[in-house]
């Protein structure tokens, strides 16, 4: 199995602006964009990548479908009705029940939802990830849907020893924590369901997310800004993240449904590199005259081994202490046409929406 385990048959999906067409038609050589999608299905549509993917579909003229646990919990899904005229339905990823009713009539699933929390209970994270990535597919695959869009996550690719990581690399089950373990056999049981079928599957696979809250459910993603903004940490451990914002990763998205040649291609999302204290530094800088303090003091290594005997995250980021993996995003942006804002922009927006709901205070 590889990256272009499903060879692609050319579809071809309508519903981009003219100056997208022409600058996709310059970088790519797409000549046509033949086949108007009739509706999109956005699975977990009420989540912090969803909710974006959803919006990023409505703003280039598609019908939008969703699914959610429960279609009438407002607190949960009302913010998605701004966008535009969203159909929701009720579907779980750990029921066969209501599926079906979701992927009729779509050419495109884009499989969004999937379990994100910090873990080392394996079966909460890796049987709903696994099972539910199946559920989805075999749907799509009865009601012919043309292609789905998956999203995974670069844990299914930088969890193994390497220099540099580009989409050609799998992470390492047997020495995986849950929640890449989850992410990287979801993503090898979609490859391997679409192997001898003839719908075709991309994936997407962003580093961490940052990027503005669409509503005042918090995600795992902006746990890191919030906490720095909130002065929830003493100091700042020696991490450093891969970013790429939440709005580059609905465009990136859009244009692995749109891009024929995107068919059975992997795609790693990633915009840049940033040590955790660089991040308060520039929160400091934005916030600080508004009352907020981020710590930009280090945090010795044994304080953080010592947490990490009591808190599940603290031992989740204990090995990524010190270390700074290169991640290659290069084939996004030459394949897609991919260009993600800076990595700055992306955080300060964060803090910013955090802000503004009242989230973190002064």
């Amino acid at each position: 199995m590889g990256t272009n385990a499903v060879p692609g048959n050319g579809l071809a999906l309508r519903g981009i602006s003219v100056s997208d067409r022409a600058q996709r038609e310059t970088q790519q050589g797409v000549s046509e964009m033949s086949e108007t999608p009739s509706k999109v299905l956005v699975t977990g549509a009420s989540g912090y990548v969803a909710g974006h993917v959803v919006r990023e579909l409505f703003e280039h003229g598609y019908a939008v479908r969703g699914s959610v646990r429960d279609p009438a919990a407002e607190d949960k899904v009302g913010y998605l009705s701004a966008f535009g005229d969203i159909e929701l339905v009720a579907a779980d990823l750990t029921e066969d029940a209501g599926w079906p009713a979701a992927v009729a009539g779509c050419d495109v699933v884009m499989h969004t939802a999937s379990p994100f929390f910090l873990s080392d209970d394996e079966s909460s994270l890796v049987g709903p990830a696994v099972d539910g990535t199946l559920r989805v597919l075999k749907a799509a695959h009865e009601a012919g849907v043309k292609r789905v869009v998956l999203t995974s996550s670069t844990a299914a690719i930088v969890n193994t020893s390497a220099d540099r990581y580009t989409e050609a690399q799998w992470s390492d089950v047997e020495t995986c924590s849950p929640y890449p373990k989850s992410k990287t056999l979801a993503e090898r049981a979609a490859w391997d369901f679409v192997a001898d079928k003839d719908m075709e599957l991309v994936t997407c696979n962003p580093c961490l997310v940052r990027g503005p809250l669409q509503s005042d459910r918090l995600s795992l993603s902006v746990n890191v800004v919030q906490r720095l903004l909130g002065r929830q940490l003493p100091a700042v451990p020696r991490l450093g993240f891969s970013i790429v914002d939440v709005r580059d990763v609905a465009i990136a998205h859009r244009l692995a449904m749109e891009t024929p040649e995107a068919a059975g291609q992997r795609y790693l999302l990633m915009s840049d590199h940033l040590w955790m204290k660089e991040m308060s530094v520039l929160l400091k800088a934005r916030f600080g005259e508004q009352g907020f303090r981020p710590p930009t003091l280090g945090l010795p290594y044994p304080l953080l081994w010592l947490a990490a005997r009591f808190d599940a995250g603290a031992r989740a980021i204990l090995s990524d202490v010190g270390t700074h993996k290169i991640l290659d995003a290069t084939k996004a942006r030459t394949m897609l046409g991919w260009s993600p804002r800076p990595v700055q922009d992306s955080v300060l927006d964060t803090g910013q929406s955090l802000v503004d709901r009242g989230i973190v205070k002064p």
